[in-house]
């Protein structure tokens, strides 16, 4: 995997390379930014180059001095004193990340392990089982490249285990990490790693990219290069039939019409709903929400400019949009992040959904 298969990110390119030129190579860097940008690409692609590319160990990522690190859950078939680590699921990580390539998000990866309704985590075993490998010499008389994907996720002994191992690496070691969520780290980790930001795409980048890559027919590359707001990752959603959005799109429209109705047992048949959703795809669902909310605000404006959205949901806003507006639009953004928080730190569906559901019969009748 090669810088080749970046999509767009030139500037972050540049500069890692220019690190590697000027000896100036920092033991651990952070890729930090949203969903779908490139982050991991990057990583595996500098990882990589820093192993050597034309390694027929690295192009199939299997080798011994590419270590991969992500989050995981607990088996039914484990032992209660297991701590679970990443070579638990290497097979699984190695199939979907060379079928499907560096651009996923963290559902698909939950779905290809079975997750269901369990959050995944990155556990102390894993930090151990990192001081463990990359105490041994490298094979190859190289680097050793350590890959953390969604450091975020880790517990809190993983990461107080990790940060030794940072502080005091291993000879030739490189921690790449490639993270959406920095504020969830510990400020000890933060202040020490080298922080890259890496922006979302531009449009235009993306639609390049439709056309060249997936043989996208230039009037639709243009409408989905504008509904990925600057995700590869979103891009691809779109593209795929029975996009999950379809799905969300439903129950966005389901909540708003019983909410107007003020039909609350069906209201609370909707929350039960939601709640057998599992919390990953709940915060997803609340994040579509939040994005729905701001185009049906912003259709108020009736200018295309503004708007990123599907047809269908062009459809419904059209109608719905003049509920949302300068009364109601931040109340309900609140209400949304809350659910966000409380779903996160697993409150329970059923009551936070219900909740949710009830107040948006005030807050839609909420006039400017």
């Amino acid at each position: 995997m090669t810088f080749n298969d970046v999509i767009g990110q030139q500037e972050v390119r540049e500069r890692l390379m220019q690190m590697v030129s000027d000896e100036r190579l920092p033991h651990a860097i952070m890729l930090c930014g949203p969903q779908g940008v490139g982050k991991l690409a990057l990583a595996v692609a500098f990882g990589s180059y820093l192993l050597g590319e034309d390694n027929a160990m690295v192009r199939r990522l299997q080798h011994p001095d590419l270590h991969f690190t992500y989050p995981t859950i607990k088996l039914p078939s484990m032992s209660s004193d297991h701590k679970p680590v990443s070579d638990d699921f290497a097979r699984e990580w190695h199939q979907l990340i060379t079928t499907e390539g560096p651009y996923f998000s963290i559902d698909q990866w939950l779905s290809a392990i079975g997750a269901e309704n369990q959050q995944a985590i990155i556990t102390a075993g894993e930090s151990d089982e990192l001081v463990r490998k990359l105490s041994l010499k490298s094979s190859q008389g190289g680097y050793k490249v350590s890959i953390i994907w969604l450091p975020e996720r880790m517990n809190g002994e993983c990461a107080n285990k990790l940060l030794k191992l940072i502080e005091e690496p291993p000879q030739r070691t490189v921690f790449l990490l490639a993270c959406e969520e920095p504020q969830q780290l510990i400020e000890t980790i933060r202040s020490r790693v080298q922080r890259i930001d890496v922006k979302r795409l531009p449009t235009d980048i993306i639609r390049e990219a439709l056309v060249s890559q997936r043989g996208i027919d230039a009037e639709q590359a243009v409408r989905i290069a504008r509904l990925a707001r600057g995700s590869w990752l979103r891009a691809l959603q779109e593209l795929q039939a029975g996009s999950e959005n379809e799905q969300f799109l439903e129950y966005f429209i389901q909540l708003m019409r019983l909410a107007y109705k003020r039909d609350v047992r069906s209201l609370k048949g909707w929350s039960e709903t939601m709640a057998a959703l599992g919390r990953e795809k709940q915060k997803r669902f609340l994040g579509y929400f939040l994005h729905m909310l701001r185009e049906s605000f912003m259709s108020n404006f009736k200018n295309h400019d503004l708007s990123y959205m599907s047809m269908a949901e062009e459809q419904f806003t059209n109608n719905f949009g003049r509920f949302i507006n300068e009364a109601n639009v931040l109340p309900i953004s609140d209400l949304v992040n809350l659910a966000i928080r409380d779903i996160s730190q697993n409150a329970n569906g059923k009551i936070v959904f219900f909740h949710m559901a009830l107040q948006m019969i005030v807050l839609l009748i909420q006039k400017p």
